[in-house]
């Protein structure tokens, strides 16, 4: 190996400054065509997978645009040879539907505000108190998510109707108003944070619930973010609850909304449709805005350090 080595220094040796830069440049231009492949073939790889993932929602932005005639025709029409709004206008003259919009962002919104305050609120008494049993009660809690809703939906309708609080916001929002995952969320996230935190602040005479306000909130931004998108989503998404407990349209959701667009006749399908497309748009743009939350909120207490 050494004498070839030898032989090797001085072949390089005698090669002249210019030959020198033209190999290095030679490599250098290999190795940036190299990465330009790569490159391609990944931005290629992603346009392709996005466009399998978007083509139903692309799909049903083009059903909208048709006229029903263009529909139920024995020809494939993927998109609209003349394009209308008209499905759109014809939506919000068939059913109150910006009624529905309001309800739903008021349920949405009401619902997101209270489970972070109430979760944050369970998750630092999980975290930086000392009680007897709170090893099992955050047990229990945990266990809750086990139960799914379809089991405790008759007893809570029955509880909601025997306080007189059907067809209001109030049994819209009152039930959502906590959840497990939000408590194991933000208790997940103030255990990467050391009890001396909390000691310290207790001896500069903080209360807790100030403790909270200045000091764990401002610091927990990326898990509020990540628990208000996943919450805001999953209730704007809410279906079989408020379809359950409202009985007029003066308190019906979107979700109630769309299903009130389809009836016996076919040709209520591009009209649901761009019902459909118009009640998505928010929670679209929702997690568009706050994705890059939910992902480092979702792993941040993953890793303790």
């Amino acid at each position: 190996m050494s004498q070839m080595e030898n032989m090797a220094v001085p072949a390089v040796g005698n090669m002249s400054k210019e030959e020198l830069l033209e190999l290095k440049k030679a490599m250098n231009a290999k190795a940036l065509a190299k990465r330009r492949t790569r490159t391609a073939l990944r931005i290629t790889a992603n346009v392709v997978f996005a466009v399998l993932i978007l083509l139903p929602l692309l799909y049903a932005i083009s059903i909208a645009l048709m006229p029903s005639s263009e529909l139920f025709t024995t020809e494939l029409n993927l998109f609209p040879k003349n394009p209308t709004f008209s499905n759109f206008i014809n939506a919000f003259r068939t059913v109150p539907l910006l009624r529905f919009i309001l309800n739903s962002f008021i349920m949405a919104g009401c619902i997101t505000i209270g489970q972070i305050i109430t979760c944050s609120l369970a998750a630092f008494a999980f975290s930086f108190l000392e009680f007897k049993g709170k090893g099992i009660l955050f047990m229990v809690v945990m266990a809750t998510m086990m139960v799914p809703g379809e089991a405790t939906i008759i007893s809570n309708y029955l509880t909601v109707s025997g306080w007189g609080m059907l067809d209001t916001y109030q049994v819209l929002i009152v039930p959502y108003l906590t959840s497990a995952m939000g408590i194991f969320l933000f208790r997940q996230f103030y255990m990467t944070f050391p009890i001396s935190l909390y000691e310290s602040a207790k001896l500069d005479g903080c209360s807790n619930l100030k403790f909270i306000v200045r000091i764990l909130l401002p610091l927990t931004k990326s898990a509020i973010g990540a628990m208000a998108v996943y919450t805001f989503i999953n209730a704007w998404n809410m279906y079989m609850w408020p379809l359950l407990v409202t009985g007029s349209n003066n308190m019906r959701t979107v979700q109630i909304g769309i299903s009130m667009l389809d009836s016996v006749d076919s040709q209520s399908i591009t009209l649901m449709i761009a019902g459909v497309v118009m009640i998505i748009i928010p929670s679209i743009s929702i997690f568009i805005v706050g994705q890059k939350q939910l992902i480092r909120g979702m792993f941040s207490g993953a890793v303790k350090g």
